[in-house]
C-alpha cells in the first residue's frame, strides 16, 4: 500500500498573504512542514500542491516535489484531490502547509491505521481541550462514538455542559488520511446545510454517511493563521 502526503498551500490569505514563505526560526514555513512530513517513517512520498509560482520555486530550491494546481479551489481537500487524481497512491494524507508543529509520529499513526484497517475510509486526529478553550469558535470541536468515529464537528461547544463535571471536550486537528477513492469522491458530494452553517467541510462526509475515524493524540501547538502566530510558534520551538 502506497501512502502519499500532500501539502496544500497557496499565496492568497485574507489574514496573512504569502504565509507559506514566512520564515519560522530562519526557515520558510513550507520547508519546515516539508521536513517534518519527510521524517514520518510510514509515508512513501511527499508532494506540495500549490497554484503559486513563488511557492513552487522555493519548494524546488530546497529539493521538494511540487505539483501545480488550479487557483479556483474552494478547499484544501479539493486542491489535493486534483493532484491525487494524477498520481499512484492508495492513501493520501492531507497536511496543511501552515502547521509547522505537526509531529511525524502522528502522521505515522494515521498511515498505520489506514494500512491495518481496510474499513476506515477517512481518518483524522483530535486532542483534549479545556472548557475555556472550547468556547472559542476557532477551535473546532468533535464528539465521537464508542468506536472513535466522529458523530459531529462544530465550532460551538459540544457537548453542551448541562452537567459540567461530565463534559469532556476534544479539538479536531485538521490533518486527514483518505482512501484515494474517498478523496476523489469528495467534490462530487452534495454540500449540506450544516457545512454551510459551520464552514466545516468534513461535515460533507458525515452527511453522506462516510465515517471519519479519530485518533486521540496530544496537542501539537497552534498553526499559523496571522503574523502574530509566528512569534508564538518560534517561542514554542525554542522551548
Amino acid at each position: 500500500m502506497k501512502v502519499v502526503a500532500i501539502i496544500p498551500t497557496r499565496w492568497a490569505s485574507s489574514r496573512f498573504p504569502g504565509k507559506a514563505l514566512t520564515p519560522i526560526a530562519g526557515t520558510p514555513m513550507i520547508e519546515r512542514v516539508w521536513n517534518i512530513v519527510c521524517a514520518a517513517k510510514e509515508i512513501d512520498a511527499v508532494i506540495v500542491a500549490t497554484d503559486d509560482d513563488r511557492i513552487a520555486s522555493v519548494v524546488q530550491d530546497f529539493g521538494g516535489q511540487v505539483e501545480m494546481t488550479r487557483a479556483d479551489h474552494e478547499s484544501g481537500s479539493d486542491r489535493i484531490a486534483e493532484v491525487a487524481a494524477c498520481i499512484d497512491a492508495d492513501v493520501v494524507i492531507n497536511v496543511q502547509g501552515d502547521e509547522p508543529l505537526v509531529r511525524p509520529s502522528d502522521l505515522d499513526r494515521l498511515a498505520m491505521l489506514m494500512r491495518s484497517d481496510a474499513a476506515v475510509e477517512v481518518a483524522s486526529l483530535c486532542h483534549p481541550l479545556s472548557a475555556e478553550e472550547a468556547e472559542n469558535p476557532n477551535r473546532v470541536k468533535v464528539v465521537r462514538d464508542a468506536m472513535g468515529d466522529a458523530l459531529y464537528f462544530s465550532r460551538a461547544r459540544i457537548p453542551h455542559p448541562r452537567h459540567a463535571e461530565d463534559a469532556r471536550y476534544f479539538q479536531h486537528a485538521g490533518i486527514y488520511a483518505y482512501r484515494r477513492d474517498a478523496l476523489l469522491g469528495f467534490a462530487k458530494l452534495p454540500v449540506p446545510a450544516e457545512e454551510r452553517a459551520e464552514a466545516l467541510e468534513q461535515l460533507r462526509y458525515l452527511a453522506a454517511g462516510t465515517k471519519i475515524r479519530l485518533i486521540e493524540t496530544e496537542p501539537t501547538g497552534p498553526g499559523v493563521d496571522t503574523p502574530e502566530d509566528v512569534a508564538v510558534v518560534e517561542a514554542l520551538l525554542e522551548r
